[in-house]
């Protein structure tokens, strides 16, 4: 969890990832990782063959209202020395396969600052479609950033109606790869 820590530290304090700008300690993110996994989303951690963390992503709940519950939000960060590897490819690919394991239907990226053309760019490659940018969303190293949305199928999509006895109990055993 200290690699994970400081690799979105790193990102609040000079990215626009996020949109935070107070990072969080080890023990905040230690507690948003145990939410993650409480709720059964998929938290995946990349790491080199030395044990390095090079990245990190999770799926989370888009919002609480229970229309929302077959749409899933990406969230992938990367070591600086792990862009451009393939990592986070690597990582969404396989949060785009647990999600649809797992049942999920749509998957929304909400990507800050529509000038992040490798985070607009992996999402392209992977199969999202852009759907729109909300400008001047958030306020950030004294300037006014975009907010981009990306949308992908999962599975059947909206082919086809979820049996709703399959959300959101038992999807089985969390996804976590450390």
């Amino acid at each position: 969890m200290a690699a994970i820590t400081a690799i979105y530290e790193r990102e609040v304090l000079t990215g626009t990832a996020t949109y935070e700008l107070i990072p969080p300690g080890e023990a905040e993110m230690t507690r948003r990782f145990e939410e993650m996994r409480g709720k059964r989303y998929p938290y995946l951690v990349a790491e080199d063959e030395h044990g390095r963390v090079l990245g990190y992503a999770y799926a989370g709940g888009y919002r609480a209202r229970p229309a929302y519950n077959w749409l899933v939000e990406d969230s992938i960060y990367l070591d600086p020395a792990a862009r451009g590897r393939g990592v986070g490819t690597a990582l969404l690919t396989r949060l785009v396969e647990e999600c649809e394991r797992l049942g999920f239907r749509q998957m929304l990226a909400v990507i800050g600052d529509s000038a992040n053309h490798g985070s607009i760019g992996l999402h392209r490659k992977a199969g999202f479609a852009m759907i729109g940018t909300m400008p001047a969303t958030g306020l950030k190293f004294g300037r006014w950033i975009d907010t981009v949305l990306m949308q992908r199928p999962l599975g059947e999509g909206a082919d086809s109606i979820p049996d709703k006895a399959a959300y959101p109990g038992d999807f089985g055993a969390p996804a976590v790869l450390f």
